[in-house]
């Protein structure tokens, strides 16, 4: 029988994965808003107002440390002058 002692486990190590790529992806939007954002050469505080939300709010968001809503994101799709696209698309899979 063999044994494994308890700190040589990794525990956690899913959730880990999970909120790193949670992490990732509100880092992605973030920069995707702040590179749309300066390509119209708006302030945080112009955005901010033609989405409806502060400046603080906004800078949360472009550093990755806020989770935005589905109405948030038309907002700022509006404000931004650009399309919206969610969606689910299917993992690529190796053929059979």
């Amino acid at each position: 029988m063999t044994t494994r002692h308890t700190r040589w486990e990794r525990t956690g190590a899913d959730e880990h994965v999970a909120a790193y790529e949670e992490a990732r992806a509100a880092l992605l939007l973030g920069q995707m808003v702040h590179d749309r954002r300066t390509e119209l050469a708006m302030t945080q505080a112009d955005l901010a107002e033609r989405a409806g939300m502060t400046q603080p709010q906004l800078s949360r968001l472009e550093s990755g440390g806020a989770t935005p809503t589905v109405p948030l994101l038309a907002r700022l799709a509006a404000a931004l002058d650009a399309d919206l696209d969610i969606a689910f698309r299917p993992h690529n899979s190796v053929a059979a």
